[in-house]
Protein backbone atom coordinates (compact mmCIF):
# COMPACT_ATOMS: atom_id res chain seq x y z
CA UNK A 1 0.00 0.00 0.00
CA UNK A 2 2.83 2.36 1.30
CA UNK A 3 3.49 2.31 -3.28
CA UNK A 4 -0.04 3.54 -3.82
CA UNK A 5 0.31 6.34 -1.02
CA UNK A 6 3.75 7.69 -2.45
CA UNK A 7 2.42 7.49 -6.24
CA UNK A 8 -0.46 9.77 -4.89
CA UNK A 9 1.70 11.95 -3.16
CA UNK A 10 4.77 12.72 -6.00
CA UNK A 11 1.65 13.04 -8.19
CA UNK A 12 -0.13 15.88 -5.75
CA UNK A 13 3.25 17.33 -5.44
CA UNK A 14 3.59 17.72 -9.17
CA UNK A 15 0.32 18.71 -9.76
CA UNK A 16 0.14 15.50 -12.06
CA UNK A 17 -2.93 14.42 -13.32
CA UNK A 18 -1.90 10.83 -13.06
CA UNK A 19 -2.22 11.26 -9.15
CA UNK A 20 -6.38 11.41 -10.16
CA UNK A 21 -6.43 7.16 -11.23
CA UNK A 22 -3.57 6.50 -8.43
CA UNK A 23 -5.98 8.10 -5.66
CA UNK A 24 -9.05 6.72 -6.73
CA UNK A 25 -7.49 3.08 -6.92
CA UNK A 26 -5.64 3.28 -3.13
CA UNK A 27 -9.34 3.95 -2.14
CA UNK A 28 -10.27 0.56 -4.20
CA UNK A 29 -7.27 -1.26 -2.89
CA UNK A 30 -8.31 -0.55 0.88
CA UNK A 31 -11.49 -1.73 0.68
CA UNK A 32 -10.31 -4.79 -1.04
CA UNK A 33 -7.93 -5.72 1.55
CA UNK A 34 -10.47 -4.93 4.28
CA UNK A 35 -12.92 -7.35 3.19
CA UNK A 36 -9.78 -9.81 2.94
CA UNK A 37 -9.19 -9.39 6.90
CA UNK A 38 -13.09 -9.58 7.35
CA UNK A 39 -12.93 -12.89 5.76
CA UNK A 40 -15.57 -12.21 3.59
CA UNK A 41 -13.29 -14.17 0.56
CA UNK A 42 -13.12 -17.61 -0.20
CA UNK A 43 -10.08 -17.72 0.70
CA UNK A 44 -8.44 -14.81 1.92
CA UNK A 45 -4.80 -16.12 1.25
CA UNK A 46 -5.06 -16.17 -2.37
CA UNK A 47 -6.94 -12.86 -2.60
CA UNK A 48 -4.17 -11.17 -0.44
CA UNK A 49 -1.72 -12.25 -3.37
CA UNK A 50 -4.16 -11.36 -5.95
CA UNK A 51 -4.65 -7.59 -4.49
CA UNK A 52 -0.77 -7.56 -4.70
CA UNK A 53 -0.20 -8.83 -8.19
CA UNK A 54 -3.22 -6.59 -8.99
CA UNK A 55 -1.90 -3.35 -7.75
CA UNK A 56 1.50 -4.41 -9.84
CA UNK A 57 0.13 -4.61 -13.03
CA UNK A 58 -0.69 -1.11 -12.58
CA UNK A 59 2.28 0.19 -10.55
CA UNK A 60 4.46 -1.60 -13.06
CA UNK A 61 3.67 0.04 -15.74
CA UNK A 62 3.38 3.54 -13.86
CA UNK A 63 7.15 3.28 -12.52
CA UNK A 64 7.74 2.21 -16.29
CA UNK A 65 6.15 5.48 -17.88
CA UNK A 66 7.82 7.81 -15.30
CA UNK A 67 11.32 6.12 -16.54
CA UNK A 68 10.40 6.58 -20.44
CA UNK A 69 10.42 2.79 -20.48
CA UNK A 70 8.06 0.84 -22.75
CA UNK A 71 4.21 0.07 -21.30
CA UNK A 72 1.06 -1.88 -22.05
CA UNK A 73 -0.40 0.18 -25.28
CA UNK A 74 -3.92 0.11 -23.07
CA UNK A 75 -1.42 1.75 -20.19
CA UNK A 76 -0.09 4.66 -22.47
CA UNK A 77 -3.08 5.37 -24.03
CA UNK A 78 -4.13 6.55 -20.10
CA UNK A 79 -0.87 7.95 -19.69
CA UNK A 80 -0.57 10.20 -22.43
CA UNK A 81 -4.25 11.58 -21.89
CA UNK A 82 -3.34 12.60 -18.43
CA UNK A 83 -0.18 14.52 -19.94
CA UNK A 84 -1.85 15.80 -22.87
CA UNK A 85 -4.72 17.15 -20.43
CA UNK A 86 -6.91 17.67 -23.23
CA UNK A 87 -9.39 14.82 -21.13
CA UNK A 88 -11.51 15.82 -18.57
CA UNK A 89 -11.53 13.81 -15.18
CA UNK A 90 -13.95 11.12 -15.68
CA UNK A 91 -12.52 9.96 -19.05
CA UNK A 92 -8.88 10.04 -17.53
CA UNK A 93 -10.64 7.78 -14.86
CA UNK A 94 -12.25 5.34 -17.18
CA UNK A 95 -9.12 5.20 -19.00
CA UNK A 96 -7.18 3.75 -16.23
CA UNK A 97 -10.42 1.20 -15.32
CA UNK A 98 -10.49 -0.21 -18.98
CA UNK A 99 -6.50 -0.88 -18.85
CA UNK A 100 -6.31 -2.24 -15.11
CA UNK A 101 -9.61 -4.15 -15.63
CA UNK A 102 -10.27 -5.42 -19.28
CA UNK A 103 -6.32 -6.17 -19.21
CA UNK A 104 -4.87 -6.49 -16.16
CA UNK A 105 -7.71 -8.52 -14.17
CA UNK A 106 -7.59 -11.39 -16.73
CA UNK A 107 -3.91 -11.47 -16.66
CA UNK A 108 -3.56 -11.45 -12.73
CA UNK A 109 -6.63 -14.01 -12.48
CA UNK A 110 -4.79 -16.60 -14.76
CA UNK A 111 -1.52 -15.99 -13.14
CA UNK A 112 -2.93 -16.67 -10.02
CA UNK A 113 -4.93 -19.70 -11.01
CA UNK A 114 -3.76 -21.42 -13.69
CA UNK A 115 -5.53 -24.12 -15.58
CA UNK A 116 -8.59 -25.45 -13.89
CA UNK A 117 -7.61 -23.72 -10.89
CA UNK A 118 -9.02 -20.58 -12.07
CA UNK A 119 -12.65 -21.81 -11.68
CA UNK A 120 -12.33 -21.73 -7.96
CA UNK A 121 -11.61 -18.07 -7.98
CA UNK A 122 -14.70 -17.24 -9.58
CA UNK A 123 -16.91 -16.66 -6.47
CA UNK A 124 -13.74 -14.28 -4.92
CA UNK A 125 -13.26 -12.81 -8.32
CA UNK A 126 -16.89 -11.36 -8.97
CA UNK A 127 -16.46 -10.23 -5.17
CA UNK A 128 -13.87 -7.95 -6.39
CA UNK A 129 -15.68 -6.98 -9.28
CA UNK A 130 -18.37 -6.30 -7.09
CA UNK A 131 -16.38 -3.51 -5.45
CA UNK A 132 -15.61 -1.92 -8.93
CA UNK A 133 -19.20 -2.44 -10.15
CA UNK A 134 -19.93 -0.61 -7.01
CA UNK A 135 -17.18 2.29 -7.65
CA UNK A 136 -18.19 4.73 -10.75
CA UNK A 137 -21.49 6.21 -9.48
CA UNK A 138 -19.60 7.22 -6.12
CA UNK A 139 -16.46 8.81 -7.78
CA UNK A 140 -18.56 10.39 -10.39
CA UNK A 141 -20.09 11.89 -7.40
CA UNK A 142 -17.11 12.91 -6.02
CA UNK A 143 -15.91 14.57 -9.57
CA UNK A 144 -19.20 16.31 -10.09
CA UNK A 145 -17.98 18.89 -7.46
CA UNK A 146 -15.46 19.16 -9.61
CA UNK A 147 -17.28 19.05 -13.32
CA UNK A 148 -20.65 21.06 -12.38
CA UNK A 149 -21.90 20.39 -16.27
CA UNK A 150 -20.88 16.00 -16.17
CA UNK A 151 -24.56 15.48 -15.94
CA UNK A 152 -25.06 16.86 -19.95
CA UNK A 153 -22.90 13.97 -21.20
CA UNK A 154 -25.33 11.13 -19.77
CA UNK A 155 -27.99 13.70 -22.08
CA UNK A 156 -26.22 13.32 -24.88
CA UNK A 157 -25.05 9.73 -24.46
CA UNK A 158 -28.32 8.21 -23.40
CA UNK A 159 -27.01 5.26 -21.90
CA UNK A 160 -27.82 3.20 -19.04
CA UNK A 161 -26.83 3.99 -15.96
CA UNK A 162 -23.79 1.56 -16.06
CA UNK A 163 -22.38 3.48 -19.39
CA UNK A 164 -20.91 6.56 -19.71
CA UNK A 165 -18.43 7.37 -23.14
CA UNK A 166 -18.98 3.90 -24.67
CA UNK A 167 -17.29 2.05 -21.63
CA UNK A 168 -19.04 -0.26 -19.57
CA UNK A 169 -17.78 -1.28 -16.01
CA UNK A 170 -20.33 -4.37 -16.45
CA UNK A 171 -19.50 -5.44 -19.65
CA UNK A 172 -15.65 -5.05 -18.93
CA UNK A 173 -15.76 -7.50 -15.76
CA UNK A 174 -17.95 -9.73 -17.49
CA UNK A 175 -14.95 -9.86 -20.47
CA UNK A 176 -12.39 -9.84 -17.81
CA UNK A 177 -13.87 -13.09 -16.30
CA UNK A 178 -14.07 -14.71 -19.92
CA UNK A 179 -10.46 -13.81 -20.91
CA UNK A 180 -9.16 -15.15 -17.34
CA UNK A 181 -10.49 -18.41 -18.23
CA UNK A 182 -9.37 -18.87 -21.43
CA UNK A 183 -5.49 -17.27 -20.35
CA UNK A 184 -5.66 -20.12 -17.70
CA UNK A 185 -6.37 -22.81 -20.07
CA UNK A 186 -3.71 -21.87 -22.26
CA UNK A 187 -0.69 -23.48 -21.27
CA UNK A 188 2.01 -22.79 -24.34
CA UNK A 189 3.76 -19.43 -22.61
CA UNK A 190 4.40 -17.76 -26.45
CA UNK A 191 0.86 -18.76 -27.09
CA UNK A 192 -0.59 -16.98 -23.98
CA UNK A 193 1.82 -14.10 -24.22
CA UNK A 194 0.39 -13.47 -27.88
CA UNK A 195 -2.90 -13.43 -26.52
CA UNK A 196 -2.54 -11.07 -23.82
CA UNK A 197 -0.99 -8.74 -26.93
CA UNK A 198 -3.81 -9.05 -28.85
CA UNK A 199 -5.87 -8.12 -25.83
CA UNK A 200 -3.96 -5.01 -24.79
CA UNK A 201 -4.57 -3.72 -28.49
CA UNK A 202 -8.06 -4.19 -28.14
CA UNK A 203 -8.09 -2.54 -24.84
CA UNK A 204 -5.84 0.03 -26.33
CA UNK A 205 -8.69 0.39 -29.35
CA UNK A 206 -11.69 1.37 -26.60
CA UNK A 207 -9.58 3.80 -24.72
CA UNK A 208 -9.02 5.41 -27.98
CA UNK A 209 -13.49 5.28 -28.28
CA UNK A 210 -13.56 6.85 -24.56
CA UNK A 211 -10.62 9.73 -25.21
CA UNK A 212 -11.41 10.78 -28.07
CA UNK A 213 -15.65 9.79 -28.74
CA UNK A 214 -16.59 12.00 -30.92
CA UNK A 215 -19.85 13.86 -32.75
CA UNK A 216 -22.13 15.06 -30.37
CA UNK A 217 -20.42 13.53 -27.02
CA UNK A 218 -17.11 14.63 -28.32
CA UNK A 219 -19.07 18.91 -27.96
CA UNK A 220 -20.45 17.54 -24.55
CA UNK A 221 -16.77 16.73 -23.10
CA UNK A 222 -15.43 19.46 -24.28
CA UNK A 223 -18.29 21.68 -22.91
CA UNK A 224 -17.56 20.34 -19.47
CA UNK A 225 -14.12 20.40 -19.60
CA UNK A 226 -14.63 24.11 -20.10
CA UNK A 227 -16.41 24.51 -17.20
CA UNK A 228 -14.18 21.84 -14.73
CA UNK A 229 -12.56 23.16 -12.36
CA UNK A 230 -8.35 22.71 -13.06
CA UNK A 231 -7.33 22.54 -9.78
CA UNK A 232 -5.38 18.89 -10.07
CA UNK A 233 -4.79 18.75 -6.23
CA UNK A 234 -8.05 19.72 -5.07
CA UNK A 235 -8.92 16.68 -7.25
CA UNK A 236 -6.53 14.25 -6.02
CA UNK A 237 -7.56 14.84 -2.67
CA UNK A 238 -11.11 14.16 -3.06
CA UNK A 239 -10.71 11.15 -5.05
CA UNK A 240 -8.48 10.40 -2.14
CA UNK A 241 -11.70 9.98 0.42
CA UNK A 242 -13.97 8.65 -1.20
CA UNK A 243 -14.95 5.53 0.86
CA UNK A 244 -15.98 2.50 -1.07
CA UNK A 245 -18.51 0.74 1.19
CA UNK A 246 -18.83 -3.09 1.08
CA UNK A 247 -21.24 -3.66 -2.39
Amino acid sequence: MHQLDDAVAAARARGDRLGWFAAMYRQTTRTVRAQVAAGLFDDPERMGRFVALFAGRYLGPLEAWGNHQPVPRSWRAAFEAAASGDTIVLQHLLLGINAHVNLDLAVVAAELCPGQEIHALHDDFMRVNAILGALLPRVRACIGRFSPLLDVIDRVGGADDDEVLNFSIRVARDEAWGQAVMLASTVDHALRAELVDSLDRRVAVLAKVVAHPGGLLQRAVDLVAATESDDVAKVIDALGNVVLESP
